[in-house]
């Protein structure tokens, strides 16, 4: 009789961990709050960690890439002077550059069809004992709650994770200090090519669009939140405005604002990381955002994500059985590499915005020299964003 799994969030991380499960026998069932399969996405880049795991799974070829010589970006002031940048696929590892959505489809379209899929469903209560873990759940759309035993739970439902909080407790997230908002631009900016991006950067604040070889940019801001009120107390279009102002924005910041404001989905969230000392309690294990949450900073969320959940998938099938000495070989293997990527947050970070003038000074000298050399050769910070982590 095979092992049943509950898999709580039909993210990246979700998704990844029902195909594995289900490559080594187990019987995954998901659930998800959403009332259905998320579309869209904002940026986000496959490192080589990713791309191993990916491959592993049988979804590499389908995630694809949208990087490609056709796109370019430049550094951009509010008055529209512009100069050469860098791209992030010219990272060490050519990362690939992509929409989260992307992977996202990649891995619906290998998951078996026999996987049990629940949408606007959600844990309201997990017990355990020594057969099985009881989980109650919630289908928000009937009202209607039924609890079910699992021999494991997993969850991969983001940073704010419901598994996390129920079995856990709340008090993991850790705030940077700093808030971002992000969307999909449906077409090119004015004045700049469908495949064109630009960094406008200045110290506390930043705006990106990133630039793909097939579609319109992808849309970030960030900037340091201001310790002394609520960063959610104004609607996210009143709080980017506040954030970049008072100052003019001129053309190219307003309209990156103005677009904002205008399309039909966005982010707006602050910035933090998980740190938990350990990943999983009995027959319960978190992963991806809800473990570890490296930020978007990182580039390294979808990676991590789909690296887990197929280590998780190597160590269950090595350990048949024993399934505590599975998880605890599976975070020992995992956690080493993890916290290595949280430690480097704030040198990822100083990519996309810098805190402070002294700040400022040395990521404009950074990307100097980047745009000039091609990338940032010799930066081993990225040696560990290129490792296989495979069990």
């Amino acid at each position: 009789m095979s092992k049943r799994a509950l898999v709580v969030g039909a993210g990246i991380t979700g998704v990844a961990t029902a195909i594995r499960l289900r490559q080594i026998g187990w019987e995954p069932v998901m659930v998800e709050r959403a009332a259905q399969r998320r579309g869209g996405g904002y940026f986000i880049m496959l490192f080589g960690t990713g791309k191993a795991a990916a491959g592993r799974l049988g979804v590499l070829d389908a995630i694809g890439t949208r990087s490609g010589s056709g796109a370019t970006s430049y550094t951009v002031d509010r008055d529209g002077r512009r100069s050469p940048a860098m791209m992030p696929s010219d990272l060490p590892g050519e990362p690939r550059m992509l929409l989260r959505g992307d992977i996202e489809r990649a891995l619906f379209s290998v998951l078996p069809a026999d996987v049990e899929v629940r949408y606007a469903t959600v844990p309201t209560a997990i017990t355990q004992d020594e057969t099985g873990a009881q989980v109650t759940l919630l289908d928000q759309a009937t009202g209607v709650t039924r609890t079910e035993k699992f021999d494991l739970v997993v969850g991969a439902d983001g940073m704010r994770s419901t598994v996390r909080e129920l079995v856990f407790g709340d008090d993991l997230l850790h705030p940077l200090g700093f808030m971002i908002g992000a969307c999909l631009l449906d077409r090119p900016l004015t004045g700049f090519g469908m495949s064109e991006g630009l960094w406008l950067n200045e110290p506390g604040r930043s705006a990106i669009a990133f630039s793909f070889a097939d579609r319109p940019s992808s849309l970030m801001f960030t900037y340091r939140a201001d310790d002394s009120g609520n960063p959610f107390a104004g609607t996210p279009i009143e709080n980017l405005r506040s954030a970049f102002g008072p100052a003019a924005t001129g053309p190219i910041l307003g309209e990156l604002l103005d677009r904002y404001e205008e399309a039909p989905d966005v982010l707006f969230d602050s910035v933090n990381q998980v740190r938990m000392p350990r990943w999983h309690d009995g027959r319960v294990v978190l992963a991806g955002d809800a473990a570890w949450c490296l930020t978007l900073y990182s580039g390294m969320g979808a990676s991590t994500g789909m690296a887990g959940a197929d280590l998780l998938g190597t160590m269950l099938a090595r350990h048949d059985g024993d399934i505590g000495t599975a998880l605890k070989a599976w975070e020992t293997r995992l956690r080493p590499h993890i916290e290595e990527q949280q430690a480097q947050v704030h040198a990822d970070r100083l990519l996309f915005i810098a805190k402070d003038d002294q700040e400022y000074a040395m990521r404009t000298q950074m990307m100097q020299m980047a745009a000039t050399s091609g990338g940032l050769p010799g930066n081993t910070s990225f040696d560990s964003k290129n490792r296989d982590i495979s069990g």
